[in-house]
């Protein structure tokens, strides 16, 4: 006689997040087990998450900053660089990362049943990591110019919350598209190389045209590097009110529809994978 598995999903909503709240200790042993495959037997080792936002921030200083001459709202450029550098790679690493999650755990998910939220919620806390790494390098940064952070740094935790649910979502809706269409996974390095240049990295925003300035933000990035510079480096870094509005919308419109999206599609990834 012929065994079957059967992998019984939570079936209430009530029920999932309970669950979720069960396996808390899954979070940390799988983010744990992705920060160390990720930094063990290579050479560089941890120095590679200085020398990756170092060297993009150089590249582009020289780009926007010394050829393209664009404005720098009265800071030093590597520091206007490098503070939109700081929550982009977050982003993108977590995007890169939340991916291909379910595929790389694709052994767990098919023998035994646990909220699949863990999996890419764990990658996108994994790429906190790089992103305390890259504050530290901002911190000495605002040293060597001696750049003191304003009052407004205290907002500094609302924008990386942002931040977290713009990658969170984003990183739902690729993680479950790639169970089921696997050439998900050519998309990926795309978004994040196309994003890095529609998003306000290199240049402040104010440098858009105004009558193309809302529907830049709805870009979700655009309203979370401009609220992280305004936080670290005040001065003329003023927020656009009707953006920011738009833009923490996307946000939260993201989190939301890939939060959906994936409880959706959950139930069959044990079934396609």
């Amino acid at each position: 006689m012929t065994e079957e598995l059967v992998i019984t999903p939570g079936g209430t909503a009530l029920r999932y997040w309970r669950d979720l709240w069960r396996y808390r200790e899954l979070f940390y042993l799988l983010a744990w087990r992705d920060l160390l495959i990720r930094y063990r037997q290579t050479v560089v080792g941890v120095l590679w998450s200085v020398i990756r936002p170092v060297l993009a921030m150089l590249v582009l200083t020289v780009v926007f900053g010394r050829i393209g001459q664009m404005p720098s709202a009265g800071v030093p450029y590597p520091l206007l660089v490098f503070c939109g550098m700081l929550p982009w790679q977050f982003f993108a690493t977590a995007l890169s990362e939340s991916g291909g999650s379910l595929l790389v755990n694709s052994h767990l998910i098919s023998k035994v049943y646990f909220p699949r939220l863990v999996v890419p919620a764990s990658s996108v806390i994994t790429s906190l990591a790089d992103f305390g790494v890259s504050a530290v390098i901002l911190t000495a940064l605002m040293l060597w110019y001696g750049f003191a952070p304003p009052w407004s740094v205290v907002f500094l935790p609302v924008w990386v919350v942002l931040a977290f649910a713009a990658s969170l979502g984003a990183g739902l809706w690729l993680a479950a598209l790639m169970v089921k269409y696997r050439d998900v996974r050519f998309i990926i390095p795309f978004i994040v190389q196309f994003g890095l240049y529609i998003s306000p990295v290199g240049f402040v925003s104010s440098a858009v045209p105004a009558e193309y300035r809302m529907l830049y933000f709805l870009n979700p990035m655009v309203a979370i590097i401009d609220g992280v510079r305004w936080s670290v480096l005040g001065g003329q870094h003023v927020l656009y009110a009707p953006g920011l509005i738009v833009s923490v919308t996307m946000t939260v419109l993201l989190a939301f529809t890939g939060l959906w999206f994936f409880r959706k599609t959950e139930r069959e990834f044990a079934d396609v994978i």
